[in-house]
C-alpha cells in the first residue's frame, strides 16, 4: 500500500475531528447561550463535507488494509464522536504503517 493512502487518512481525520469540536462548541454558544446561529451553520456545512471527504478516504484505507466490515464501520464512525477520531486515527496509524511501502520495487517484492 503506498504511503499516500495512510497520509490522506491522517490529514482528514484530524481536520474531521478539529471541525467536530468546533461544531460542539458551536452548538453550546446556540443553544446555551443564543449566540453564533449563523456560525453554527457554516460550520455544520464545512464538517459535513470533510466528514465525506473523510469517509472516502477511511473507505479507500480500508479496502486497502482488507480490514472486516466492522473495523471499517467503526473507523467511519469514529468522525461523528468527539475526540475519537483522534484516538482512531493512532491506533490505525500504528496498525497500518507496517503495510506502507515507499517504492514500487518494495510493493512487488
Amino acid at each position: 500500500m503506498k504511503k499516500s493512502v495512510l497520509t490522506r487518512y491522517r490529514v482528514m481525520a484530524f481536520a474531521t475531528a478539529v471541525m467536530l469540536l468546533v461544531l460542539c462548541t458551536c452548538m453550546i454558544f446556540k443553544y446555551g447561550f443564543d449566540k453564533g446561529a449563523d456560525l453554527t451553520f457554516v460550520v455544520s456545512q464545512a464538517h459535513g463535507v470533510l466528514f465525506m471527504i473523510y469517509l472516502v478516504f477511511a473507505f479507500d484505507l480500508s479496502s486497502k488494509a482488507r480490514w472486516p466490515f466492522g473495523k471499517m464501520l467503526w473507523v467511519m464512525l469514529s468522525g461523528t464522536i468527539p475526540l475519537a477520531a483522534f484516538f482512531v486515527e493512532r491506533k490505525v496509524r500504528a496498525e497500518v504503517e507496517p503495510l506502507v511501502s515507499d517504492s514500487p520495487a518494495t510493493a512487488k517484492a
